[in-house]
């Protein structure tokens, strides 16, 4: 699909809904996140870098319901961490209607042989471990609603399949085959599992491999937050166990 072909934004479609963002700084992330308040939900913004959190805060909390700050850095985060996180928003939302992952670990291309092996075990755990530990914790919560969605940003794995994409790139495999795991797995329950491949984006994780000025394919995050906003709501219903992918 096309973002020509994208659902026109309908306001409120997140209202009363809870939905944390992990990598929420992030490019996908911060605009994902702005995206869901403006349409209605409660944002808890995840992720390790305090200063941009703050700024998020104060932007999601113009567009919507008071947002909620986590400082989590997953890098270094354990199952326990996750668990106190679930339990936390139990205790203090009462809710838990939706996960986006955007978080990311890319340190540039890299040949495998020369890859330093602490970054090769830093990305995948960061893209792939991570992602399925927050979900673990967060899966009683969510099944406690009556729609709620687990959704994962997803990079093109023909692309990152190539040579030098490390870590990173077999992390976006591992991600994809957990996104059908999942769904597998969780079909008979409430929550629906997804990804969404988005198009090229101007972040900081592509500009480590492509330069910028000659980047003509990479567009703003912000054009795909909808699609991610799509996925959280009831509408994300007709992507259940599918990557929906985008094209500019």
């Amino acid at each position: 699909m096309s973002l020509l072909e994208l659902p026109t934004r309908k306001a409120g479609v997140l209202d009363r809904r809870v939905v944390l963002v992990s990598g929420a700084h992030g490019g996908l992330g911060s605009a994902s996140a702005q995206a869901c308040a403006q349409a209605g939900a409660r944002v808890v913004l995840l992720g390790r870098r305090l200063p941009k959190l703050n700024r998020l805060y104060d932007a999601c909390a113009k567009l919507g319901p008071e947002p909620l700050l986590y400082p989590l850095d997953l890098e270094g985060a354990c199952p326990d961490d996750y668990a106190e996180l679930a339990d936390r928003l139990s205790r203090e939302l009462g809710r838990l209607d939706g996960v986006l992952h955007c978080a990311a670990e890319f340190r540039g291309l890299t040949p495998l042989e020369h890859t330093d092996p602490a970054n090769f075990a830093r990305a995948l755990h960061v893209g792939l471990t991570a992602p399925w530990w927050l979900s673990q914790a967060c899966l009683p919560l969510l099944k406690q609603s009556a729609d709620a969605a687990l959704v994962f940003a997803l990079d093109d794995p023909a692309r990152v399949g190539k040579a030098y994409w490390g870590g990173y790139g077999v992390a976006q495999h591992g991600l994809a085959a957990l996104v059908g795991m999942l769904q597998a797995e969780l079909a008979n329950t409430t929550v629906r599992v997804a990804a969404l491949q988005p198009g090229p984006m101007r972040t900081p994780l592509r500009a480590r491999a492509y330069v910028a000025d000659e980047d003509r394919e990479a567009r703003d995050p912000a054009d795909y937050a909808q699609a991610c906003v799509t996925l959280l709501s009831s509408a994300g219903a007709e992507h259940r166990g599918q990557v929906w992918r985008l094209r500019a």
